[in-house]
């Protein structure tokens, strides 16, 4: 029945799909889920358009996807609002079966740099990040400093260069963090095909819940 993904047109933040597995017992289950960020090339005003790429191309090929999953599109010329993802979020753990402490951000080159930028201003919503060929603000990594982060890039990205990424890494080391690291030598600007059809992530995920008081600061 749900196989397909929702398109769910928002007035107060971004239109998104949406993706609820296969469950009778969905009201009296809380289930994880993903927040997937698209790329520059997915802006626009058709949803149709965001499952080019990542996890909005999945859950399409696999019904049988464990998460919901949200995959917000953000409009014509503009990036990614933490604002108006935070309403997003909010209005989402009301209307869906949300576990709030299973909340796991991912996303490619502009959607990799939301989920440095969203992680780093509310690092408490999440249990878990994986941004792909993005980047962020290393002085505020430290702000990141307990909450899982697995990173990826391409060794041959000619858009964003691998730097972004290993900077990132960098600080989050340095302050002692939570952080892995996936390097593909021979990837170009495209790493995320590999990870997110990369069974690993997902099971990663799974392994961590949101720490309430961790990320204090």
């Amino acid at each position: 029945m749900h196989s397909k993904q929702r398109q769910i047109t928002n007035a107060d933040s971004y239109n998104y799909l949406l993706f609820l597995p296969n469950s009778d017992t969905t009201k009296e289950q809380l289930s994880p889920t993903i927040i997937f960020l698209h790329g520059a090339g997915e802006r626009g005003s058709s949803l149709e358009d965001v499952k080019r790429h990542g996890v909005a191309k999945i859950v399409e090929e696999h019904p049988d996807f464990p998460f919901i999953v949200i995959s917000p599109q953000c409009p014509p010329g503009e990036y990614w609002s933490v604002p108006l993802l935070s309403i997003l979020l909010d209005e989402a753990i009301l209307s869906y079966p949300i576990d709030p402490d299973r909340v796991y951000l991912t996303g490619l080159s502009m959607g990799g740099y939301g989920t440095w930028h969203w992680a780093v201003a509310e690092p408490h919503r999440f249990a878990a990040i994986a941004p792909i060929c993005g980047g962020g603000n290393p002085s505020a990594a430290r702000k990141l400093k307990n909450l899982p982060v697995w990173a990826f890039h391409g060794g041959r990205d000619n858009v964003v260069p691998l730097r972004e990424s290993e900077i990132m890494v960098s600080a989050l080391k340095a302050n002692n963090g939570n952080v892995k690291f996936t390097l593909y030598p021979d990837a170009g600007h495209d790493s995320w095909t590999q990870t997110y059809n990369n069974p690993e992530l997902y099971e990663w995920f799974l392994q961590h819940r949101r720490q309430p008081l961790a990320n204090a600061v």
